[in-house]
């Protein structure tokens, strides 16, 4: 497993940012999918997440694997790699 580099960016407040995780190629019954029809990852992993707000510090820490809604967070790119920024409220649970 590739080691992660160090992000440069650290989010602010209740905000996390997380590296989803790649879409299926196929299914369980060996049906290969076309980009068009691959639905967006739901499960991703955290790379940073803000202390939280004032009363309410964050629960999730660099390195969980979460799971998310699908049209959470915004799309960013970070030296060429996609990643997701959201509220800690969007993510659903911990896996």
């Amino acid at each position: 497993m590739a080691k992660e580099k160090k992000l440069t960016v650290t989010p602010l407040h209740d905000r996390v940012i997380v590296k989803p995780a790649p879409a299926e190629e196929k299914t369980s019954g060996g049906i290969i999918i076309p980009d068009t029809a691959k639905e967006k990852p739901q499960r991703g992993t955290v790379i940073a997440a803000g202390p939280g707000k004032k009363d309410e510090p964050v629960t999730v820490k660099s390195g969980d694997t979460v799971l998310y809604g699908k049209y959470a967070g915004t799309e960013i790119s970070i030296d060429g790699t996609d990643y997701l920024i959201m509220r800690e409220s969007d993510i659903l649970a911990i896996v």
